[in-house]
């Protein structure tokens, strides 16, 4: 027998099912958010780590990330005496409703809500670049460890997600990725954020990608039905397994569009006044939206503060806009919340990767700017089970060194994690097996500073 040569019948692929494996590997395109990393993990599937919600006093975070990174002297660890050399065109401060803890006079209404949240003016990781800074902030892991963290929302996903049956994904970003570091890790891209882009502070919000701008609701329906009766290919699939995740995927992303999960993003529900009171710029709508979310049982929110703030030219003028904004926006998402019965189990967590330096720099060409600054910054950390009204740490009298209780990254997620029933400690499904942790282990060189008991 000729063995180079094999019979038709043994070669021949009938159309068939040609058209199956097309399709199914259309299918896999289709799912892949679903189905998440290509990669295979060498752990059981019964070994996902779960969440703890005995132990866990927040059911959601909100996290504000002022990208970029904003001064702390001019905002949460004001220093007045210093003079223009170091505050420059900022030397007011205001007096808040807690006893002795002052923030920058550019925040008359966080002012008011300071029993609502605590400060920490002794951050500390001493980077001094966007991405490595933003990372390590966002992971608690350093950027020169060899494997590629997730970020604290794909870790929630992960964690929350297995319990979560909303129709929106567990991890929201309002409205467009930082862009700084891969969030997912070595997750895959199933843990990616959802971003929704759009601008909440338009007429109608619209989450972008899920509809298209001038298509009405109806429109979109008949467009589904008309491509139902067309789709013969996926009725001569119909019940096929290979194809189950992607139709799964498919209803939920109509469910998205036209159903439940946008009646979320849908801001005329609320009344035009309570709009108002939390600004109706992109900032502020962006925070309505996030309470939405959260109230809709969403695990992980983050707003990427529209516009950023690295200031290293025009700083004043650009703190003179936007602070005003964070200030009305921030301010009336505590209140709300508060006023709602979320805030209690909500993290609400807001910092850069960085401060930005404490010493005005005046020469050309910056001309009154501030640049990057990792030796101390400041946080703000509201609900959840942490305390309101104090103040963790402190720096020296210029804002330029830790003076005492240094926090590092790994303490504050550490702390949001412990809050939220997820155990820093847990192992993380690697998909080659190698072994990896929520946060840096103490064989793992972890600093020793500790959790944020203080505010909890």
């Amino acid at each position: 027998m000729n063995t180079n040569h094999r019979s038709a019948t043994a070669t021949r692929i009938s159309r068939r099912d040609s058209l199956q494996r097309g399709v199914c590997g259309a299918a896999g395109v289709l799912a892949a958010h679903q189905l998440g990393s290509p990669f295979v993990s060498a752990k059981p599937a019964n070994t996902t780590p779960r969440s703890d919600p005995k132990s866990a006093s927040a059911k959601s975070v909100i996290q504000v990330f002022l990208w970029g990174g904003m001064s702390h002297n001019d905002t949460w660890d004001p220093k007045p005496e210093m003079g223009r050399e170091y505050m420059g065109e900022f030397g007011d401060v205001l007096s808040t409703n807690v006893v002795g803890m002052q923030i920058g006079g550019l925040f008359p209404e966080l002012a008011k809500q300071a029993d609502k949240y605590s400060l920490i003016r002794s951050m500390t990781h001493g980077i001094n670049g966007h991405e490595t800074a933003a990372y390590l902030m966002q992971t608690g892991h350093s950027a020169g460890e060899r494997l590629a963290y997730p970020s604290i929302g794909a870790v929630f996903s992960l964690f929350k997600g297995r319990d979560y049956t909303g129709m929106i994904p567990p991890y929201v970003v309002l409205t467009k990725p930082q862009g700084r570091f891969s969030e997912e890790g070595f997750l895959g891209p199933k843990f990616k954020p959802f971003a929704t882009g759009g601008d909440p502070a338009a007429a109608r919000f619209e989450v972008e990608g899920i509809v298209a701008r001038g298509i009405t609701d109806q429109r979109q329906a008949a467009r589904r039905d008309f491509l139902d009766k067309i789709n013969t290919m996926g009725q001569l699939m119909d019940g096929h397994p290979q194809l189950a995740a992607a139709e799964e995927a498919k209803a939920q992303a109509y469910e998205l569009m036209l159903g439940q999960g946008k009646q979320v993003f849908d801001l005329s529900k609320e009344t035009p006044e309570l709009r108002d009171r939390y600004g109706r710029h992109t900032f502020g709508q962006d925070c309505l939206v996030a309470r939405r979310l959260v109230e809709s049982g969403v695990p992980y929110v983050v707003i990427n503060y529209p516009g950023g703030w690295d200031t290293h030219k025009n700083h004043f003028a650009t703190m003179r806009r936007q602070c005003p904004e964070l200030d009305q926006g921030l301010a009336m998402l505590l209140q709300d919340l508060d006023d709602r019965g979320l805030l209690d189990s909500t993290v609400v967590w807001c910092c850069g990767e960085f401060g930005r330096g404490p010493k005005v720099d005046w020469q050309p060409p910056w001309n009154g700017g501030r640049n990057h600054y990792g030796k101390v910054f400041s946080a703000l950390l509201a609900g959840g089970g942490f305390r309101g009204g104090h103040v963790v740490g402190s720096s020296d009298e210029k804002a330029e060194e830790v003076k005492d209780r240094p926090v590092y990254p790994a303490d504050l997620l550490g702390s949001i994690y412990q809050l939220s029933g997820i155990d820093a400690n847990a192992e993380l499904p690697h998909p080659l097996g190698l072994e990896a942790h929520v946060l840096p282990t103490a064989s793992e060189g972890a600093p020793s500073a500790g959790r944020l008991a203080e505010i909890m």
